[in-house]
């Protein structure tokens, strides 16, 4: 009785007309089954982090070239005290690692005090830009072995269901319950491969974004070189020897 219902069910979907594309992928969702649902939860979630990581990135590089835009005209004229407010009131990245570098200048610093201050600013500022994007190669991860899972999981109830059938009819019946069970490791890869591509994608504009603002750094701190020679300290006094007979 189960062969014969197991047997109806593959003719008819052998039978069945040609459907549209949104009856194809209703009927490669069902036909995966249960996993098929979580890995498309894993994707959705891989997708919204990857959009609004974009966002926040683009934006945060807009803002940086505008800022320093605006910054440069008025470090180039040495007038540091005017930048330094640009700066502290700036809600860009670049324009918070200058206001560190520029607070330092007016207290008569040494240069390694102000490249340290900017050293602190850029560790203040990477976390913000790294944030979240290296959960998209997690769940890329997650997708893939969620879609081997799957199938091994449908491979399993395959093999359990054709094991009473009548062996003239075994093959017919596992080739079908395998290929069913295929559409969980085509899923998972078809959900990995995009949000690795995001991952590589987004992994390059924040190092772009990182060599502009540490290539703004050397150029501010060269400019404090040249508007402020490097203090040269005194050598020490060097006590009078005391001679022989004293």
């Amino acid at each position: 009785m189960a062969s014969e219902a197991t047997q109806s069910a593959l003719s008819s979907a052998v039978e069945q007309p040609e459907l549209g594309m949104y009856d194809t992928i209703v009927s490669f969702m069902q036909n995966g089954g249960e996993f098929m649902y979580i890995i498309l939860f894993v994707f959705i979630i891989g997708l919204a982090i990857a959009i609004e990581r974009f966002i926040y990135l683009s934006i945060l590089k807009t803002k940086n070239r505008l800022a320093w835009k605006k910054l440069l005209p008025i470090l180039n004229q040495g007038n540091f005290r005017q930048a330094l407010e640009m700066a502290t009131n700036s809600n860009s990245a670049i324009g918070r690692i200058l206001a560190y570098g520029l607070s330092k200048v007016g207290d008569g610093r040494r240069h390694d005090d102000l490249e340290m201050a900017m050293e602190e600013g850029m560790m203040e500022i990477l976390p913000r830009l790294e944030k979240r994007t290296p959960y998209l190669a997690t769940f890329a991860n997650i997708a893939t072995l969620l879609g081997l899972l799957g199938t091994i999981m449908g491979l399993i109830k395959a093999f359990t269901a054709v094991a009473n059938v009548d062996p003239s009819e075994k093959a017919n019946l596992l080739s079908a319950s395998i290929s069913v069970a295929m559409n969980t490791t085509a899923f998972g890869l078809m959900a990995a491969i995009p949000l690795l591509l995001m991952f590589t994608f987004l992994q390059t504009k924040t190092t772009e974004i990182v060599d502009s603002i540490e290539m703004a750094s050397v150029k501010f701190v060269n400019m404090i070189r040249a508007a402020r020679p490097k203090e040269v300290k005194p050598a020490p006094a060097r006590r009078p020897v005391p001679k022989a007979g004293a």
